[in-house]
């Protein structure tokens, strides 16, 4: 995928954390970055600090577990910048629980969010975004290494994860003659506001402290410490480069050697 003008891209879910990262990564690298996110003020507030950088960025709400809002920020990314080269599926939560006591509104409301919306996103790029009629592309999903492992009372979020990965590997050997590559990253811990709240319900869960869960958590990691937004970023941006173009299909660990598979 050679690219002479600069590359769109759409970054779901990006006002924080990973998502912020991976938008503030490629409108560095060039991309004309088009993000979204629920909340309105973040959104705006995420584009002023990203274009007083001098970063090539907008972006509007956008509830990803609603086919409207997701017709409605492709066309807006399209109208605002152009077809849509490169798709980062970001937007997700965390959520479980004792699985015999999970409400159905939970479950639905993470295999919703974290599955659902990859594959409603990933289809309207690639139709009404022009990516399948480019024969071009890239298209990067953020999975977790709980997407190739079960994890303890996070039986929707482990189902969620594996599905996007599933879907990514389908997808990417289905696309693989067009030249759109398809990818996973799964990150293992990393420090961002949701972690801070997957810390607070096992804490709860265990009748525990946050520290103490937190030192658990770290004593699981060869490194020892949490990834950083930004590094799991770092793998997205070179996934979205010309230098990636054989890679698809895969689901790539950014976790400190927390899981080697």
């Amino acid at each position: 995928m050679a690219f002479q003008e600069k590359r769109v891209a759409l970054v779901t879910g990006a006002t924080q954390g990973i998502g912020l990262a991976v938008a503030e990564g490629l409108a560095s690298q060039g991309h004309k970055v088009f993000i979204c996110a629920r909340d309105a003020e973040a959104v705006k507030d995420t584009v002023t600090a990203l274009t007083a950088k001098e970063l090539e960025v907008d972006g509007t709400t956008c509830d990803v577990t609603s086919k409207a809002d997701i017709k409605a920020v492709v066309r807006a990314a399209v109208d605002r910048f152009g077809p849509i080269d490169v798709l980062v599926n970001n937007a997700g939560r965390a959520g479980g629980g004792v699985t015999a006591e999970i409400p159905d509104e939970l479950w639905e409301d993470v295999i919703n969010t974290n599955l659902n919306s990859v594959f409603l996103m990933t289809r309207e790029v690639l139709t009404a975004g022009g990516m399948r009629a480019k024969n071009r592309g890239r298209i990067i999903n953020i999975a977790s290494t709980a997407g190739k492992q079960g994890v303890v009372l996070g039986a929707p979020y482990s189902a969620s994860k594996h599905g996007v990965v599933g879907f990514t590997k389908a997808l990417g050997n289905e696309l693989g003659p067009t030249g759109i590559t398809v990818n996973a990253v799964c990150p293992g811990y990393v420090e961002t506001p949701m972690a801070q709240g997957i810390r607070q319900r096992y804490a709860q869960a265990f009748q525990t402290t946050e520290e103490a869960i937190l030192e658990k958590f770290q004593a699981k990691i060869p490194l020892g410490r949490y990834s950083t937004p930004e590094e799991v970023a770092g793998l997205v941006c070179y996934l979205a480069t010309d230098t990636a173009a054989s890679i698809t299909a895969q689901a790539l660990n950014v976790c400190g050697g927390l899981g080697n598979f």
